[in-house]
């Protein structure tokens, strides 16, 4: 692509999600998601081939009826509040079709069927900004609106992406789809807890972010697309193979990782809002994450493919420029258990 036509498309995307941050207005929120629904689908086309422009259908045709939905959910509380302030979500039928809306485009269950599909279809730096970037727009919206959202129905939601992100991931050979069901179990524990605490949403979303990020990079500097690879990659280069690993664990949220540390304080909080079922089935569905990212773990560094020449001292050999850039994001995903009493006070 083009250099001055991507830089012109990611500042549409950019500036896309900063409007729907920024504002207040209903209108100018509806324009900055169809801003950036418009904009991403060339990246995500970027390759171009048969499978990505499928992907890129199904991913306009989702994007484009929860836009449609949300409209229809502004318009319903217009008419009965006379006004296009966020704030002013007056109407139950209003707040539940917006938060469908705000579903359909998080690929929150039941409404995650595209999200698989569209990353499998796409390019590993495409599939990061869908799993990431995108994710900010429709989370900041239901931020603003958490005080009127129905309850029952985003718990609801929240339990089905749960279980979904762990029962999808397990026969999946393929690492973006693997990341995907991933992202639909971590959509679910924001949720959850939305409703109770928004502020340990964004704390969540942050590290979300991190370690996806960091995963991400890590595979497209290996050129890792299966479980296949990823195993082959051990030969070749083990730390970033190990780093690989560590990372995918954090996001399947063992101790004493990173990523523990929401799901630990989600499950707190949930229980001192006398919640004691949903954090229970939480914390056991969470286990189906954990399970398939230690069995990738063992068929990458516990199996060891037979070789025939030298390719296991090649590792020794290779270019490093990726650890210029990386540490910091990879302590991040990693390391900051420890800080989760500094995390609570802030909170």
């Amino acid at each position: 692509m083009n250099p001055l036509i991507f830089s012109m498309i990611m500042t549409t995307v950019i500036l896309g999600t900063m409007i729907v941050m920024t504002s207040s207005h209903w209108l100018l929120i509806w324009i900055g998601f169809e801003m950036n629904m418009l904009a991403i689908i060339p990246i995500l086309m970027k390759n171009y081939n048969p499978r990505s422009m499928e992907a890129s259908t199904k991913y306009f045709l989702t994007q484009a009826t929860a836009s449609m939905l949300l409209m229809l959910a502004v318009a319903i509380n217009l008419l009965y509040s006379g006004q296009w302030t966020i704030t002013k979500m007056i109407n139950p039928t209003a707040s539940i079709i917006m938060t469908l809306a705000l579903a359909m485009k998080l690929g929150l269950a039941p409404f995650h069927f595209w999200m698989p599909e569209v990353t499998q279809g796409i390019s590993l730096s495409s599939g990061l900004i869908l799993l990431t970037w995108q994710k900010l727009a429709p989370l900041s919206v239901l931020y603003l609106i958490s005080p009127s959202i129905n309850t029952n129905m985003l718990l609801l939601m929240a339990l089905a992406s749960v279980a979904i992100g762990g029962w999808g991931g397990l026969n999946q050979t393929q690492l973006r789809k693997i990341m995907a069901y991933s992202s639909i179990g971590h959509m679910g524990w924001m949720t959850a807890i939305l409703i109770y605490n928004p502020t340990m949403t964004l704390l969540n979303l942050s590290l979300y972010i991190a370690m996806t990020l960091s995963t991400f990079m890590l595979f497209i500097t290996t050129a890792s697309t299966t479980t296949l690879s990823l195993s082959h990659m051990w030969n070749k280069m083990p730390l970033i193979t190990t780093i690989i690993l560590t990372l995918m664990l954090s996001l399947g949220g063992l101790p004493p990782l990173t990523g523990f540390m929401p799901k630990w304080m989600i499950i707190q909080e949930l229980t001192k809002n006398q919640s004691i079922i949903i954090p229970t089935i939480m914390a056991i569905t969470a286990l189906l994450n954990l399970f398939f990212y230690m069995r990738l773990t063992y068929a990458t560094s516990l199996t060891m493919f037979p070789t025939t020449n030298n390719t296991k001292i090649k590792w020794q050999f290779e270019n490093t420029k990726w650890m210029t850039y990386m540490p910091p994001l990879i302590i991040i995903s990693t390391m900051i258990l420890p800080l989760t009493p500094m995390m609570v006070l802030l909170d």
